[in-house]
C-alpha cells in the first residue's frame, strides 16, 4: 500500500496553486528531514555542535568562509546549531503529534460510538482543555513537567489531543448512523470489531489535514517554549532558545545569531502550512487525487 501511494505521488500532476505549493512544501520537508538525519554525521558531536576555540575573535564572529553563519556569544557555530535545531524540532513535533493521535483518536471513537455518560464526560473534559489559551496551557504543562525532549513533547501533546478528539468524535457519530454499521450490529458484531473494521478507516481520512496544520503550529509552539526558557535544556540547540540568546545581541549589531534560526523556523512552518492547504484541497475534492 505504501509503495502504491509513493508511486502515485511521484506521478501526480497538481493542477491548482494549493496543490503545487503542497508539493513544494513536501520537498522542503524532505530536505529538513535529510539534514536532520545527517547533522550528527556532519558534526560528529550529537546535539551540541560546539566550535568554541577559546579565542576572543571566535566569539560573536560575523559570517565568514570558516563560519558561514557566524558564531554566537559562546563561540558556537550558528550554522551548525541551526541545522542541529532542525532535528530537535522534528523529533519533538513527531513525538508530540504521535502521542496526541494515540490519545485523541481512540477517545474520539469511543465517545462518538457509545455516547451517553461516557460521551458527556469526555466532551466536558476536552472542551475544558480546548477552551484554555493554547500557549498558556503549553507553558503551564512544560513548567510542571520540567525540561526534556519527552516532557516538551508531552506538553505539546496535551494542547492537540482535544482537536483530534473533536474531529474523530464527530466523524464517528456520523458514520455510526450509516446502514452498514447498523447491519453489522444486527448481525452480532461487537463494538471493537465494528470500530476497527468500519469506523476507523472512515474517520481517519480527516486526520491528516489536522495533523499537518498542527505540525506547523507545534513548531512555533516549541519555539515559544524555548524562547521562554522552558521545554528543552539550554545546551540543546533549539531555535526558540537560540532566538532568546540572540535578542540581547541584536542592539549591538550582531544580527546573524537571530537571522538564521528564525529563517529556518519560518521556512519549515511555511512548508508544513503549504502541505496542509494542499491536503485540505485534496480531501475536499478541489484537486484530483494522485
Amino acid at each position: 500500500m505504501a509503495t502504491l501511494w509513493l508511486q502515485r505521488f511521484w506521478t501526480w500532476r497538481p493542477r491548482t496553486l494549493s496543490a503545487r505549493l503542497a508539493r513544494v512544501g513536501l520537498w522542503v520537508l524532505l530536505f529538513y528531514v535529510l539534514i536532520a538525519l545527517i547533522s550528527p554525521l556532519l558534526f560528529g558531536i550529537g546535539l551540541l555542535p560546539d566550535v568554541n576555540t577559546g579565542l576572543e575573535n571566535e566569539i560573536n564572529a560575523p559570517p565568514s568562509l570558516e563560519h558561514w553563519c557566524g558564531t554566537n556569544r559562546l563561540g558556537q557555530d550558528v550554522c551548525a546549531r541551526t541545522i542541529a535545531g532542525a532535528g530537535v524540532a522534528l523529533k519533538v513535533v513527531v513525538l508530540a503529534l504521535t502521542l496526541a493521535l494515540i490519545v485523541g483518536v481512540p477517545l474520539g471513537m469511543l465517545s462518538g460510538y457509545f455516547g451517553g455518560p461516557v460521551d458527556r464526560a469526555l466532551v466536558l473534559l476536552m472542551d475544558t482543555v480546548y477552551s484554555l489559551p493554547v500557549v498558556l496551557l503549553a507553558v503551564v504543562m512544560a513548567f510542571l513537567l520540567g525540561q526534556g525532549l519527552l516532557n516538551a513533547a508531552a506538553a505539546l501533546c496535551v494542547v492537540y489531543v482535544p482537536q483530534y478528539f473533536r474531529v474523530v468524535r464527530n466523524q464517528t457519530a456520523s458514520v455510526k448512523a450509516e446502514l452498514f454499521v447498523e447491519a453489522a450490529q444486527s448481525l452480532g458484531a461487537g463494538p471493537v470489531w465494528i470500530m476497527r473494521k468500519y469506523l476507523f478507516r472512515n474517520v481517519i481520512t480527516s486526520v491528516p489535514v489536522v495533523l499537518t496544520m498542527n505540525a506547523a503550529d507545534s513548531v512555533l509552539m516549541l519555539g515559544s517554549l524555548g524562547f521562554l526558557g522552558l521545554g528543552l535544556p539550554a545546551v540543546v540547540p533549539e531555535w526558540g532558545a537560540e532566538l532568546k540568546q540572540a535578542l540581547t545581541a541584536l542592539p549591538t549589531g550582531i544580527w546573524w545569531t537571530a537571522l538564521y534560526p528564525g529563517v529556518a523556523m519560518f521556512i519549515l512552518v511555511l512548508a508544513l502550512s503549504f502541505i496542509g492547504e494542499g491536503l485540505d484541497a485534496w480531501v475536499s475534492g478541489d484537486e484530483a487525487r494522485p
